[in-house]
């Protein structure tokens, strides 16, 4: 199928629908971007390795840099995504749905924004698919168990892997500087932690981007009556556009969630935010690695958690944690219960 940009632009001259469904996908990436990409440099922010305006351009160029190599290496994940709802073989509803399902997205997240909640897009992009889906067909004939089931494992890896590895790295690294000068450590770790942040945001583009470049295609095929299972070859065009609207929403609205996560939760040293950066982008590695969609914003918050644990556990901040557990908690059945009632009134009006 042809993806090349000229091709695209016609379609969506033609189509407004079309047009509604990117504009809305480009609002959630917006949304990613304040919400989801500040996680990715908020350690480094916060330690004051990096100003917050060259911090945000890093994870603009580092966000592309992922969607671009991860893409060319193995797209699965942006494939788990368009495979794991059916929409139906009307491909007016079909598109008009999946527009519902983004405004639902939208919605969620610029709320759990607004109160400085960094709530998963990853999450809330699936619930709002599947809420979509189940509104279409009445029911759970939409939903492809074998490819949901991937969300499932995710949301396990994306918690677990994150807790112990942050636990495990920040202890290694304790281990191995403990004889080292504390002003020898401080200078290795700042630049260390800036190297830790790319990585970071780099995983963020691989996992994040993926996921919204698989509901760009996803639009394109449904309006072509094209079956979802399609294979399509990603457009370095549609990569870039990703990693360019992702960063601009990074600019907007990343403070308030890296107040959040880097300094609310847990106060962190140099060393920690390194520790805590490196073991959230291997968690995403090996998620991207075998196409499981997770959530970014999981992975580095628990990160930071095994982080202060090893310190002790009342480095921690549990209220903030509570806070992030119960609108984690909340996303799957508030975002999808949106979906369904958007999907609603969606194709009722349109």
């Amino acid at each position: 199928m042809d993806m090349s940009f000229s091709f695209f632009w016609a379609q969506m001259m033609d189509n407004p629908l079309l047009m509604l469904a990117v504009g809305l996908t480009m609002g959630v990436i917006l949304v990613n971007g304040w919400t989801d990409a500040p996680n990715a440099i908020a350690t480094c922010v916060v330690t004051r390795c990096m100003s917050a305006r060259a911090a945000i351009w890093m994870a603009a160029a580092c966000n592309f840099l992922g969607v671009f190599l991860m893409s060319m290496f193995n797209a699965t994940v942006a494939q788990t995504i368009t495979k794991m709802v059916d929409f139906g073989t009307n491909s007016h509803e079909a598109i008009v749905a999946l527009s519902a399902a983004l405004f639902a997205i939208v919605t969620w997240a610029t709320a759990a924004w607004f109160f400085g909640i960094p709530t998963s897009e990853s999450h809330a992009l699936i619930a709002g698919l599947t809420g979509a889906a189940i509104a279409l067909h009445g029911g759970l004939e939409g939903v492809n168990g074998a490819e949901w089931v991937k969300v499932l494992y995710g949301m396990v890896i994306s918690v677990f892997m994150g807790f112990g590895l942050g636990w495990g790295v920040c202890k290694v690294v304790v281990e191995l500087f403990r004889n080292v000068e504390r002003r020898l450590t401080e200078k290795f770790f700042r630049v260390a932690q800036i190297f830790g942040a790319a990585a970071m945001a780099f995983m963020h583009g691989a996992q994040d981007g993926q996921k919204f470049m698989g509901v760009i295609l996803m639009s394109v095929l449904l309006v072509n009556g094209q079956s979802t299972e399609t294979s399509v070859q990603m457009p370095i065009w549609l990569m870039l556009l990703c990693s360019v609207v992702m960063g601009i929403g990074t600019s907007i609205g990343g403070k308030k969630i890296i107040k959040s996560v880097g300094m609310d939760m847990v106060k962190l040293e140099k060393y920690q935010g390194f520790s805590a950066d490196i073991a959230a982008s291997i968690a995403l590695f090996f998620s991207s690695t075998f196409g499981i969609p997770v959530s970014t914003t999981h992975a580095k918050t628990t990160s930071i958690m095994g982080v202060g644990a090893v310190r002790r556990i009342s480095a921690i901040n549990f209220g903030v944690v509570k806070e992030m557990g119960l609108a984690w908690i909340l996303t799957f059945p508030g975002c999808g219960l949106i979906g369904f009632i958007m999907t609603k009134i969606f194709v009722a009006v349109f």
